[in-house]
């Protein structure tokens, strides 16, 4: 299995909900290439001490830092932790309990220090991903490929996947002309490739089940449109590698999986920026952050676009939702954009991490609203 973990939305939603007196917010870039992980180190160590003088310098009780920094010590620490790395790590961390994340995706190093977590750098990990699993799918053979970014693409042993499409119909072959009962011809390896393609929808299934992450398929002919036909997954995306997955390698479907991927999030947001201008002629979008603010503490978010690379240092009234911007970061303060999205996420939106040059408006934010508030 590849060195990644990437956090569900219940997880992301358990953590928008914790509060402590100290949340130590900490991303930083990491590398898969073990020998090179001493800069990661380095670099968390830095992070750390900007944490730790924001503290001090709200006079936060030094039995209770002293407590934090054990733990995050105790994990700079861990030689055997750190050789299992991917792209990015987000380490979130309070006196009591401390969670790490690996990502594929590319994130900038970056400490917050409040009484909740920052969590926009970990939407990113969950609104574009760039994993995705590849399900290789021929007559002669069947498999599933883990796909994240750069990193070496791997095949995952999956319980009850069929070895082949005859064995798994209890064949020698498909290509026998011979009449077996009403199954012969075309039309019998058509009824033997739905029980195939069954049986592979089936073993999946226990895999596949809680997870939202992309799955692509691979495959030719009337085996793609079959599996199409009886497959349960709702993540399977509508574009294929058409090519004959028999002849390739997985590093080779992980090529290929990339542009299906990033064609597939592609349309996501055409669709979420033409959907956000038509709300906008209705009242029921905007990129003011105070607006936002407002609208997500009244439960009026429906889908919500943050940038995920900016901080903007404040605070959100509880009630009202009024913003109250700060100069610059403090452990008095948060990520206004973050929180905004944290009540979002409450109130059952759809949140998405996503660069500056998508949002609609080039603001910190773009919101589309159930109702006008």
């Amino acid at each position: 299995m590849l060195h990644v973990d990437i956090p569900t939305r219940s997880e992301i939603a358990a953590l928008n909900g914790t509060r402590s007196d100290a949340c130590v917010s900490i991303y930083l870039p990491t590398t898969p290439l073990t020998q090179e992980s001493g800069a990661s180190r380095i670099e968390l160590g830095n992070l750390v001490r900007q944490a730790r003088e924001q503290l001090e310098a709200a006079g936060f009780d030094k039995r209770r830092l002293a407590a934090l920094q054990e733990q995050i010590d105790a994990l700079a620490e861990d030689d055997e932790f750190w050789r299992l790395q991917a792209n990015s790590l987000a380490l979130l961390a309070t006196p009591e309990s401390l969670r790490t994340f690996r990502l594929a995706n590319h994130l900038t190093a970056l400490v917050e220090v409040s009484d909740r977590f920052h969590l926009k750098p970990l939407l990113r990990a969950v609104t574009f991903p760039q994993s995705a699993y590849v399900l290789a799918l021929s007559e002669n053979a069947v498999r599933l490929v883990e796909v994240h970014g750069e990193l070496p693409a791997a095949t995952v042993r999956i319980d009850g996947l069929p070895k082949d499409a005859a064995s798994a119909v209890g064949k020698s072959t498909l290509n026998d002309r011979s009449a077996s009962g009403r199954i012969q011809g075309s039309e019998g390896q058509n009824v033997r490739f739905q029980q195939y393609a069954r049986k592979v929808d089936a073993a999946l299934r226990p895999f596949l089940a809680g997870r939202e992450t992309p799955l692509i398929l691979a495959a030719t002919g009337r085996l793609a449109s079959v599996f199409r036909a009886v497959n349960s997954y709702p993540h399977l995306l509508p574009d294929d590698i058409s090519d004959s997955p028999d002849r390739i390698s997985d590093a080779d479907l992980a090529a290929a999986a990339r542009p299906v991927l990033d064609a597939a999030h592609a349309r996501d947001l055409a669709a979420l920026t033409a959907l956000y201008a038509a709300r906008a002629g209705e009242g029921r979008a905007t990129a003011d952050v105070s607006d936002a603010a407002r609208a997500a503490t009244f439960g009026a978010i429906d889908t919500l676009l943050v940038d995920i690379d900016t901080v903007v240092a404040g605070t959100v009234d509880e009630e009202s939702g009024a913003v109250t911007f700060a100069e610059a970061a403090s452990a008095g303060t948060y990520g206004i954009v973050d929180e905004i999205a944290g009540r979002a996420l409450a109130s059952g939106a759809r949140v998405l991490g996503v660069r500056r040059a998508d949002l609609p408006g080039k603001g910190d934010l773009a919101a589309i609203l159930r109702f006008a508030v």
